[in-house]
């Protein structure tokens, strides 16, 4: 059972949008949620020394191993969702490890039904320079999420982080887990330096590719970054930094023909919104139309490319004419390549009534984003109403206890 009745009544309002929208009557996928810490101390126990040692000298945190961003992302406490993210406490006898019950508390509040997990803390873990502690970090992380997040709940989902500065990782990272119960994909976080069109990658796409498995690619803000130092708030270096990485590491694939040699290979850019995509399409089109002898793997406009890759929606940007968004939709194709993402708990999470209440999307193309391009995506053949089922339960359980 899953206790609700803890400090989250500020997804009382998601809640009541979901009813009043029938969003539990039909399937929904989160493309990208997040646990926040990752339990070194049980990771390390996955590991062979001298890597459980030293992951075990830093149980209470991961400080010591990955990069930290700055700035104040709860604006001194006024977002809530993360401080009570932090409060909310697994009951004794749950199965799902206490890292990712607050996720499942609020995924029936949002009417998710299925959930691609993700850990916060690891988005930076690319710039650590020793490549093995990359790997180490990432191999316990994947041992356990299989053996211990995944089993708990069939509405748990995850790609698997990759650790990227080691090639050959990777493709033994893609053997081992690419079967395992939950593991849709695999992910490669944004901020880090290789270069990911160099060929000791292709064995990875290809392997990607025999398995039908999609790469996402998980962008991030970064403000230790040497062209953010010149932004002197944490509110512009997380508007520029988000797209800013997603652009470079998609700029990378298409130019140097990574969808051309791998065409059934499927791509997700994940958590910068969507205002990105039309300004990058138009760019690299112009150029090409200019330098196309730059790109001599393209048989055809980067832009043409893009429309075949998929996009997480969240944050979706506001706007106050809703044709400039409607045309930016149009632009990629949103009704069948845009996947909903929450970003749960993060400041600028977005629940479903994002996407459900756009005017000029119509039912078929709310429920394509919102859980059927994911489904598809991620090879879900006959989902299950989940948060209905455990509302309902909820709400057995209360009125039998009332009596």
């Amino acid at each position: 059972m899953i206790d609700l009745n803890l400090k989250d009544n500020f997804l009382d309002n998601a809640e009541k949008q979901a009813l009043s929208r029938g969003l539990y009557d039909i399937p929904i996928m989160d493309a990208d949620c997040h646990y926040m810490t990752t339990p070194m101390n049980e990771i390390a126990e996955y590991l062979e020394e001298p890597y459980r040692s030293r992951l075990r000298i830093y149980s209470g945190g991961s400080t010591k191993h990955i990069a930290l961003d700055l700035g104040d992302r709860t604006v001194a406490g006024r977002m809530k969702s993360m401080p009570l993210y932090f409060q909310s406490k697994a009951p004794e006898n749950s199965a799902v490890p206490k890292e990712i019950h607050p996720l499942m508390r609020a995924n029936q509040k949002l009417a998710i039904d299925y959930s691609i997990v993700f850990p916060t803390d690891m988005l930076q873990l690319g710039l650590n320079p020793q490549s093995d502690i990359e790997v180490a970090i990432a191999y316990g992380a994947a041992r356990w999420m299989t053996e211990k997040v995944l089993p708990s709940d069939d509405s748990l989902k995850t790609m698997l982080y990759l650790p990227f500065s080691d090639p050959e990782a990777c493709v033994r990272m893609v053997e081992e887990f690419g079967d395992k119960k939950g593991v849709v994909g695999f992910m490669v976080t944004c901020v880090r330096y290789q270069p990911i069109y160099h060929n000791s990658y292709m064995p990875l796409y290809k392997l990607l590719e025999e398995k039908g498995l999609p790469l996402g690619f998980h962008t991030a803000s970064y403000w230790m970054e040497k062209p953010l130092h010149q932004l002197n708030r944490f509110l512009s270096a997380h508007a520029l930094g988000f797209p800013l990485y997603n652009m470079i590491q998609l700029t990378n694939l298409v130019i140097n023909g990574i969808p051309e040699r791998f065409p059934d290979l499927k791509f997700l850019f994940i958590e910068a919104g969507v205002s990105w995509i039309p300004f990058l399409m138009m760019r690299l089109d112009s150029d090409f139309i200019y330098r196309h002898s730059d790109a001599p793997l393209l048989s055809k406009r980067p832009s043409e490319y893009m429309k075949n890759f998929y996009f997480t929606s969240q944050p979706l940007e506001y706007t106050d004419n809703m044709k400039h968004l409607e045309s930016i939709f149009e632009m990629f194709d949103a009704e069948n390549q845009l996947l909903y993402a929450s970003d749960y708990p993060h400041q600028d999470f977005d629940a479903p009534a994002s996407i459900y209440d756009l005017p000029f999307l119509n039912e078929k193309a709310k429920r394509k984003i919102l859980g059927e391009n994911a489904l598809k995506l991620f090879n879900i053949k006959e989902p299950v109403l989940h948060a209905k089922n455990r509302r309902e339960q909820e709400l057995r359980e209360m009125a039998s206890n009332r009596r």
